[in-house]
């Protein structure tokens, strides 16, 4: 009976992950169990939402491969090539979105190892698990989410590039700095912020007189080149995008904008940090040994990170663009190394045991909560394009098949929903969104779907026009769960039959 104690079952687990014979297979057990947790609570607790659009948008997306879309390519790929290995499904959407912190996780723990004591790397990986980016905002796998292990193992790389100048770990610090572009535009305040933390070491001629940093710029642009040819080809269109969404803004918004971001950010982690100040007691001087270390070692780490953490709100004010802290999720990898190192931040066998029992309670507690969560939100009226969409993807396909036996190639129409069908729909057609249309005569042999929300006037024009030979029909969907009625939304299809 008493190893089913839980005093005894986290003592246990943290006697495993302290142990050198035990440790990395305790942590990668331990890695598993969350990534599964975590898993189940999002298939559960959004199982009455639907996938956000972002997800869905990204499926869209991945049917259409191209070195970019209004953002880099990468996202994309990786869900091309995840759905080919396992089944269009939320639950095993959600086990993708969680591999991304799960293996950031385990990054930082590898990262950890250079800087802290084993008691403290154990620390540091369960206060992690205690910020939101690592669990609930995980869940939405968007462009985002996919920048968190690759900022976190660019990070890595490069100071150990720095440190040891080594041409193995320059080449893949300059792999992986281009991979966190190819994942959005928004890394190259990582690669700004690293590039200033060399600068300001003290070690800086050392290293720019070595072949490391000349490596990494090569590997890098090796790496990326293809996108980089691509958007040249395509006049820089993401460029503006982004600017035409959040940029062109006055000085006052921008700067509360850079505010927001950096009191948002804050916010995130503020738990982690709560704890670390309440276990370790930490005098003024200690703190300030936290923010900026005395010692060349730890001044490189802390300006590796918070170089890419504050460069963003600089960039805000100086282009006047707006950001928000949500932005942020990738920047923590260090923060375990910042808020652990200081030789003056000491933590007792029983301050671990709870900072372990804290990582463990909350993903079973929000387990035990989830079927509770997905009843109210059922209840506060899901958004239809995301709640609906396998509805409205079985009503496209029955109307579908009963003017044609061809499959269902492509889907058009309002955005979010044609996104939302081409995910659900078991033939898996393409979206005729904002990705290039098909040749003219390849959409006339194939025909198309049309949906619209029957009271958006501008998609259901733009329809008519495109569908003047097609068929169109009127249908309401409800979607119940669990026996709680859901809001009603009527939609119009437009069905134009491939041509002979």
């Amino acid at each position: 009976m008493r190893l089913l104690a839980p005093a005894h079952a986290i003592d246990c687990l943290r006697g495993a992950l302290i142990d050198p014979a035990r440790r990395e297979r305790a942590v990668l057990v331990s890695l598993a169990v969350n990534l599964a947790l975590w898993t189940l609570y999002g298939t559960i607790a959004k199982s009455s939402q639907g996938l956000h659009h972002d997800m869905t948008e990204l499926i869209a997306w991945s049917r259409d491969l191209a070195w970019g879309y209004k953002h880099p390519p990468l996202a994309a790929a990786i869900v091309r090539v995840w759905f080919g290995a396992f089944p269009v499904a939320e639950w095993s959407y959600y086990l993708l979105a969680m591999l991304m912190p799960t293996i950031t996780l385990w990054i930082v723990w590898r990262l950890s190892a250079d800087y802290l004591a084993i008691e403290k790397r154990v620390v540091g990986l369960a206060l992690l698990m205690l910020v939101p980016f690592f669990n609930f905002h995980a869940l939405k796998f968007n462009v985002n989410t996919v920048l968190m292990p690759l900022w976190a193992v660019a990070t890595f790389w490069f100071l150990r590039s720095y440190k040891s100048r080594s041409p193995v770990y320059a080449a893949l610090a300059g792999a992986a700095a281009a991979a966190c572009m190819l994942g959005k535009y928004w890394s190259v305040f990582l690669l700004a912020g690293l590039a200033v933390a060399a600068l300001i070491d003290k070690r800086r001629m050392v290293y720019f007189r070595s072949a490391a940093p000349w490596i990494t710029v090569a590997a890098g642009f090796a790496v990326i080149a293809p996108h980089l040819v691509w958007l040249y080809q395509q006049h820089f269109a993401p460029f503006g995008y982004a600017m035409y969404v959040h940029g062109a803004k006055p000085f006052a918004a921008a700067a509360y904008s850079a505010l927001g971001y950096i009191a948002g950010s804050i916010g995130y982690v503020a738990i982690p940090v709560i704890i670390v100040l309440a276990a370790a007691r930490p005098s003024r001087a200690t703190i300030a040994d936290m923010v900026w270390p005395a010692d060349s070692e730890r001044r490189l780490v802390a300006a590796a990170f918070w170089g890419p953490l504050l460069l963003p709100a600089l960039g805000a004010l100086v282009s006047g663009t707006e950001i928000t802290s949500l932005w942020s999720m990738s920047a923590w990898a260090l923060l375990p190394v910042l808020l652990l190192s200081p030789p003056a931040i000491t933590l007792r066998d029983i301050d671990t045991c709870r900072i372990l029992a804290a990582a463990v309670v909350v993903p079973l507690a929000m387990l035990i909560a989830s079927p509770v969560l997905a009843i109210l939100a059922q209840r506060g009226n899901p958004l239809p394009a995301a709640a609906q969409a396998g509805l409205l993807a079985d009503e496209v396909a029955r109307l579908w098949h009963a003017a044609t036996p061809q499959p269902l190639r492509f889907v058009g129409g309002d955005g979010d929903l044609a996104d939302g069908v081409v995910t659900y729909a078991a033939e898996r057609p393409r979206a005729l969104t904002d990705m290039p249309p098909p040749d003219a005569a390849e959409l006339a042999r194939s025909g198309m779907a049309i949906v619209c929300f029957a009271e958006n006037a501008g998609c259901r024009s733009n329809a008519s026009a495109q569908a003047a030979t097609g068929r169109r029909t009127e249908t309401e969907i409800v979607r119940n769960f669990l026996g709680f009625p859901g809001k009603p939304q009527r939609y119009t299809i437009f069905i134009v039959p491939p041509r002979p």
